[in-house]
């Protein structure tokens, strides 16, 4: 806890404003981290800046994180902050147009599938025969127009923030091990006969990443949870819903999105890359959980 050892009974639980120690503050400054009061907060485009770091002067704090600003997760601050968010439904819609030149022939040699005969007679397909692939292509494949406005319009309104508030790289691993963690869900779960396909798995991980950001500026909670119990209610009630992608990305985003927001400033890359590398172990032991269970 932040407080002295010896102090008197009244002290207070909050640290101060590093500007008026005063003032009990919850907040902090979302490059340098110096607890800030309300009346020191300059908005910015993820949380507050104080005045020294908004100015670019250096001020008392510590001097590396004032003079090298960095995103709240330690990430470097991109001139766009949703560039790579923007790149990303780009994707999505530029093979949701292949899907339609193209056909089911298509989508078919790219959905996440167990292991099935796509065609018969015909050779068995599937992650089980070895098309580990499809744990990742089928993120960026759609099954109608309203499935891909939906996740594009999640994708944009979940990613730009967060990409702001962790930075290119670390929003990258937040997306794509969300992503493939809701496909190995499916893949041990779902009957393998059944195919699957949408980026819902990495966009339910950004839900869970999103919750976390929420608690690491001390914003309110209720909306963010009423709008997830919202999508839940979807997932588990509507046909044709893979609710186990949904389910995996949920999971990982919301531990991964912890890890890089919460981590430990001396140890902050160990553990957000770390987690994420655990995720990814936890991928692949599934995925060969699974096929042995099936070949």
């Amino acid at each position: 806890m932040d407080h002295a050892a010896a102090g008197p009974p009244e002290a207070r639980s909050l640290p101060g404003c590093y500007r008026h120690p005063d003032r009990e503050t919850g907040i902090r400054c979302t490059r340098c981290e110096r607890p800030i009061c309300t009346d020191c907060m300059v908005n910015a485009s993820v949380g507050f800046h104080c005045p020294d770091c908004a100015s670019g002067r250096t001020g008392g704090g510590p001097a590396p994180a004032a003079s090298r600003p960095r995103t709240l997760a330690g990430g470097t601050i991109a001139a766009d902050p949703r560039l790579l968010t923007k790149v990303l439904i780009g994707v999505n819609l530029a093979l949701f147009l292949v899907q339609l030149s193209v056909g089911d022939r298509f989508t078919q040699q790219f959905e996440m599938l167990g292991r099935a005969y796509i065609t018969f007679p015909g050779p068995v397909e599937g992650v089980a025969e070895g098309q580990w692939y499809r744990l990742l292509t089928a993120m960026f494949l759609h099954g109608s127009f309203m499935h891909i406005l939906f996740n594009m319009l999640s994708l944009w309104w979940l990613g730009g923030p967060l990409e702001g508030a962790l930075g290119r790289a670390r929003y990258l691993a937040l997306y794509f091990c969300s992503g493939l963690a809701g496909s190995a869900l499916t893949y041990l779960i779902a009957e393998p006969n059944q195919p699957s396909l949408g980026a819902s798995g990495a966009i339910f991980g950004l839900f869970g990443a999103t919750a976390a950001l929420v608690r690491r500026l001390n914003a309110d909670m209720r909306p963010v949870v009423i709008l997830l119990a919202i999508n839940l209610v979807f997932t588990f009630t509507w046909a044709d819903i893979a609710w186990e992608a949904h389910v995996g990305g949920l999971v990982a985003g919301a531990a991964i999105g912890f890890a890089m927001l919460h981590a430990p400033r001396e140890r902050r890359t160990l553990v957000q890359y770390g987690t994420c590398a655990l995720v990814l172990v936890v991928v692949v032991g599934l995925t060969l959980l699974r096929t042995a269970q099936l070949t």
